[in-house]
């Protein structure tokens, strides 16, 4: 039988709404699709447990930001096919420059072709494809596909999150202290988790939109940061967290609005949602980022 060509396999994806219960369903399954399909150009340079080869890694874009040759050719697959199925929709992704236009679009995809680069590099298996959909500022349609470890999350507003194909839930813990908790692999190196090691059981992941999906899949209680980071790193995950019963926010308890001129965020949390409101106090006091320091991990005690 002759083998089809990648062409050919992005037809397949140009599906009409009527074919499906709703259009929304639709563009989910393109999502999972075209994450698969990147996912697999990534796996032709991932080692596990082994330094990437085959002459992937070009170089860094910033301190602490690598880029490979599997970075850009997962983004330029992943533009073919979403474009090509959805050529209405605006775009937006870490490895594209950015266009604008994007701006006057209603619907947007918001893509991270590998969440987790320094990850995919060393053969850590904590990497994903993270693909978004937002419709005016907030998320519709989300996957996120690790090809590594062969896991691919989808959600869609109103309809639950999945875990290939099987509905997942947050967990279920009510106290904060002793919760499970995803850290940040470089976060953590730098201290920056250290005033919380007596609080959580903490583990260091890489991915972003990784660790968000597996608290939706109730694997860990919470996970955060108070670094700066972009739309495309959380915005999949996101959604499959508030679908699987959980809560993401901004420090100041705000909700994440997406597609934005700038989409640079100073925090996310995310939890099971019952834990939400005790980790926004414990976090009230801690400042962000780069002004974050161990001594000043303490919190002031409240005003009586």
């Amino acid at each position: 039988m002759q083998k089809k060509s990648r062409l050919e396999d992005i037809k397949l994806i140009k599906i009409s709404p009527q074919g499906h219960k709703n259009a929304m369903e639709a563009d989910i399954t393109i999502m999972e699709r075209a994450a698969i399909a990147a996912g697999n150009v990534i796996m032709k340079y991932y080692r596990e447990g082994e330094q990437v080869t085959n002459g992937a890694e070009l170089q860094n874009k910033g301190v602490n930001n690598p880029l490979t040759k599997a970075d850009l050719e997962a983004d330029t697959l992943l533009n073919k096919m979403l474009l090509e199925a959805r050529p209405d929709y605006g775009w937006l992704s870490e490895e594209t420059t950015d266009n604008p236009t994007r701006m006057e679009k209603k619907r947007v995809w918001v893509v991270d072709p590998i969440d987790g680069t320094k990850e995919f590099i060393i053969g850590l298996p904590q990497f994903a494809v993270s693909i978004g959909l937002i419709e005016d500022g907030k998320p519709i349609a989300a996957c996120v596909h690790n090809p590594a470890s062969k896991e691919t999350f989808l959600a869609g507003l109103g309809s639950g999150s999945t875990l290939n194909r099987q509905a997942i839930t947050t967990s279920t813990r009510s106290k904060l202290t002793g919760s499970t908790c995803l850290a940040s692999r470089s976060e953590t190196k730098r201290g920056d988790w250290d005033c919380f090691k007596s609080e959580f059981a903490i583990t260091t992941m890489g991915s972003i939109a990784y660790k968000l999906a597996l608290v939706a899949a109730g694997h860990y209680d919470i996970s955060f940061t108070l670094t700066p980071k972009n739309e495309w790193d959380f915005c999949a995950g996101a959604l499959l967290v508030t679908e699987a019963g959980g809560k993401v926010t901004h420090k100041d308890g705000a909700e994440c609005r997406y597609n934005k001129k700038n989409p640079l965020v100073r925090s996310l949390l995310a939890s099971n949602g019952t834990l939400h409101p005790s980790l926004l106090q414990r976090l009230k006091d801690i400042p962000y980022g780069p002004d974050r320091h161990g001594p000043t991990c303490t919190l002031k005690e409240e005003n009586k």
